[in-house]
C-alpha cells in the first residue's frame, strides 16, 4: 500500500510515521545556502545528533503535519 492510500484512509499519525521511516535508505543531495548549513551544524551539536537525523525528523514532522491538515479539511468539506 502506498503513501497516498494510507493518508486517504486516515491512518493515525503514529502509523504514518512508521510508514515514512520504513524502507531502505537512499542518498539525497540538496543545495542549501551556506548560512543555513552552518546554522544546522550548530543545531546538531546542541542536539547531539547528525544532520541526516535532523533532516529526517524535520521532513517527517512536516509531512505528517501537512497530511493531518489535508485530511481534516477533506472531512470538513465532506
Amino acid at each position: 500500500m502506498g503513501y497516498t492510500e494510507l493518508v486517504g484512509r486516515g491512518i493515525s499519525a503514529t502509523d504514518l510515521r512508521k510508514h515514512l521511516t520504513g524502507g531502505d535508505t537512499v542518498a539525497v543531495t540538496a543545495r542549501i545556502p551556506a548560512n543555513l548549513r552552518d546554522s544546522a551544524k550548530e543545531e546538531i551539536v546542541l542536539r547531539g545528533t547528525t544532520i541526516s537525523a535532523l533532516l529526517r525528523e524535520c521532513l517527517i514532522d512536516e509531512t505528517v503535519r501537512q497530511d493531518r491538515q489535508l485530511i481534516a479539511y477533506a472531512h470538513l468539506r465532506g
